[in-house]
């Protein structure tokens, strides 16, 4: 089952998806501004400014999920011995990172007409803003060792660790009187999940999301193709300066 895992597997797998993945991304980015900045209506308490939501909230959740996919690997890792998960998690962390600042920026330019002010201290805010700091040790520890095994799983710890975070985060609203509007897409009621905000909303919202996954999953394939290639690049430094 791990030859999937192998790089040169993935690669075949994934050779020509990137071009097809792109053209989607573009495809569904272009419906889903289309519905966002046009089509969708104004809010009746925030206007315009909720328009800030078809960036912020897919950003949110998609770093989010990043995360807890690189702890899922790094545990994979341990488990299996395979230091091709350790290397897929690497290759995450960027985009998640990325996700993380569009996410917070974003969240502070809605918080200035809807709070007043542009941060506050609010549960989900510092929360977020903790994944942030936590994505920065992630960095740092893979920058400060050459050693590339040793490298993988100082930072396997740290994405185990610093995933205690997500469900805090999520769940943050709930369990802490906050500013922050609860949840919208998973809303429980009567025992079931649905989204509490009208069609018209969360259709755009929706398509915003799918496009932001689609030019996650483009980064991902270009970044694990470069970390790849600089892994087997050290690899062969290495026999040089033994040999």
């Amino acid at each position: 089952m791990f030859r999937i895992f192998e790089p040169n597997k993935i690669f075949q797998i994934t050779s020509k998806a990137p071009k097809y993945i792109l053209f989607l991304f573009v495809v569904v980015l272009t419906v889903g501004l289309t519905e966002a900045l046009i089509l969708s209506p104004e809010d009746y308490k925030q206007s315009d400014a909720v328009r800030i939501m078809y960036v912020h909230v897919p950003s949110a959740w998609i770093s989010l999920g990043i995360f807890s996919s690189i702890t899922l690997l790094s545990i994979s890792g341990f488990i299996f011995k395979n230091k091709n998960f350790f290397l897929m998690a690497k290759s995450l962390a960027p985009s998640g990172f990325v996700f993380n600042i569009i996410a917070l920026v974003t969240g502070a330019i809605w918080g200035k007409p809807t709070w007043g002010t542009y941060w506050v201290w609010d549960a989900r805010l510092t929360t977020t803003l903790l994944l942030f700091l936590i994505f920065m040790g992630y960095f740092l520890l893979r920058m400060s060792t050459e050693d590339r095994d040793k490298e993988s799983r100082l930072a396997a710890v740290i994405g185990i660790i610093g995933f205690l975070d997500i469900p805090i985060i999520h769940k943050s609203v709930e369990w802490w009187r906050t500013l922050h509007q609860p949840t919208t897409l998973f809303k429980t009621e009567d025992g079931i999940a649905k989204p509490s905000i009208p069609d018209e909303l969360l259709y755009p919202l929706l398509a915003t999301m799918m496009a932001m996954l689609l030019f996650y999953l483009f980064l991902l394939q270009l970044r694990y193709r470069m970390e790849t290639s600089q892994d087997e690049l050290k690899q062969l430094m290495a026999q040089d300066r033994m040999d």
